[in-house]
C-alpha cells in the first residue's frame, strides 16, 4: 500500500499522526546528537580536569572547562570553581544549584515525547471509531453484496489502518524516549560521582589553607 493510499485508507486522523511522527523523528535526531556529543567527550574532559585540579593547576582546570562549556558537567564545575574564595559549604551549594539548572536541558523534550506516546494511540482509536461509524452508516441489510458493500469495507479499512498507525507512532517514540530516560539517569549518577570527587578535592585544599584561587577574569 502506497503512502497516498495509506492516508486515504486511514482517514482524517492520519494527518495529526503524520505530524506527530515528523515531530518525534526531528526531536529524536536532536536528542541523539546531544547524547552522542556528551558521551563521546564529557568523561575524558572531566577526568582531565580532576587530574589538573589534583596537581593544583586550578588555572589549567578552569581553562579546559571553559573550552568545553557546551558540556553539562563542565558548566557545573565552572559554577563552583569560578567563585571567589568560597568556603566548602558555598562550593557544594554552587555545584548543587548548577546541577539543578542542568536538569531541564538533560530532560528536554521528555514531556513532548510523553504527549505523543499518549495521544497517538488515542488518535488511532478515534480513527477506529470514525471508521466503524462510516461502516455502519454505509450498511444496508437489504443490499448485502450490492453497491454499498464498498463503503463498509472502506470504513473497516480506515478503522484498522488508523489504529495500526497510532500504535506504530507510539511504540517508535516510546522506544527512544525510554532510551533517553536511561541516559538521563546515567548522567545524573555521573554528576553526583564527579561532583563529589571535586568537592572532596576542594575540601582538602581548603583545610590545608591553600587559598590560591584562579581569577575568573
Amino acid at each position: 500500500m502506497g503512502i497516498n493510499n495509506l492516508f486515504t485508507a486511514g482517514g482524517v486522523v492520519m494527518w495529526p499522526l503524520f505530524g506527530f511522527s515528523v515531530l518525534a523523528v526531528a526531536l529524536i535526531f536532536e536528542r541523539i546528537r546531544f547524547w552522542v556529543r556528551i558521551n563521546n567527550r564529557q568523561s575524558s574532559v572531566i577526568r582531565d580536569v580532576l587530574k589538573l585540579y589534583r596537581l593544583d593547576n586550578v588555572v589549567g582546570a578552569i581553562d579546559k572547562l571553559r573550552k568545553n562549556a557546551d558540556l553539562p558537567l563542565a558548566r557545573i564545575f565552572l559554577a563552583a570553581l569560578e567563585l571567589e574564595e568560597p568556603n566548602p559549604e558555598e562550593f557544594r551549594l554552587a555545584l548543587e544549584s548548577e546541577a539543578q539548572a542542568e536538569i531541564p536541558l538533560l530532560k528536554r523534550f521528555q514531556n513532548i515525547f510523553e504527549t505523543i506516546i499518549g495521544l497517538a494511540p488515542l488518535l488511532g482509536l478515534l480513527g477506529t471509531v470514525l471508521g466503524l461509524i462510516a461502516s455502519f452508516a454505509s450498511l444496508d441489510i437489504g443490499d448485502v453484496g450490492g453497491t454499498k458493500t464498498a463503503g463498509v469495507t472502506a470504513g473497516i479499512s480506515e478503522a484498522l489502518v488508523s489504529t495500526a498507525t497510532g500504535l506504530v507512532v507510539a511504540i517508535f517514540t516510546l522506544l527512544f524516549a525510554n532510551s533517553f530516560r536511561g541516559l538521563y539517569v546515567r548522567q545524573i549518577a555521573l554528576i553526583q560521582e564527579y561532583g563529589g570527587q571535586l568537592e572532596l578535592l576542594y575540601r582538602r585544599r581548603y583545610e590545608r589553607g591553600e587559598r590560591s584561587y584562579a581569577s575568573t577574569r
